[in-house]
């Protein structure tokens, strides 16, 4: 007996709040999302699960420029949640102090690593926990930063008109 197909979800055309989805975005994780073009004229990135719960109703414009935005209507381009990375809070579960640098207990070493677009970047191992903490700086910089500037820009266009 054949398998259970099961028909995948589209989303393209439907309208949840303030967003319409034009088509599937590249996945959050694990997890679906869609590219949706806001009625401000942003486009972004929006798991599925929060599209159609309700907990994304926009891009993030009816907060205002720069403003709070409630907890699960995370803005995602490309698989990356801009909020989380304007805040830089090191998690709670982190043992080394700073995020992105473990102790690699295999080697011996410390690891720094950034993920960034959905995707892990390995940035080297270390006899130094300082030259870890440096080669993750050095990746915000290079992956993280130009990325905020860019969005911060674009949104202030967006403000703007």
């Amino acid at each position: 007996m054949a398998g259970h197909s099961r028909q995948k979800l589209d989303l393209t055309g439907q309208r949840y709040g303030r967003l319409t989805v034009l088509g599937p975005a590249e996945n959050v994780g694990s997890r679906t999302a869609w590219r949706c073009l806001c009625d401000c004229g942003r486009e972004v990135s929006v798991k599925t699960h929060h599209l159609r719960s309700g907990h994304t109703k926009s891009c993030g414009c009816i907060y205002g420029p720069g403003g709070p935005r409630p907890a699960l209507g995370l803005t995602y381009i490309d698989g990356t949640c801009v909020e989380m990375l304007r805040v830089k809070r090191v998690r709670r579960n982190n043992t080394s102090g700073v995020t992105g640098v473990d102790w690699w207990a295999a080697k011996g070493r410390w690891r720094a690593s950034i993920c960034f677009k959905g995707q892990r970047h390995y940035l080297g191992s270390y006899a130094r926990f300082e030259d870890a903490v440096k080669a993750r700086k050095r990746g915000e910089e290079q992956f993280h930063d130009q990325f905020l500037s860019e969005f911060a820009q674009a949104e202030g266009e967006t403000a703007e008109g």
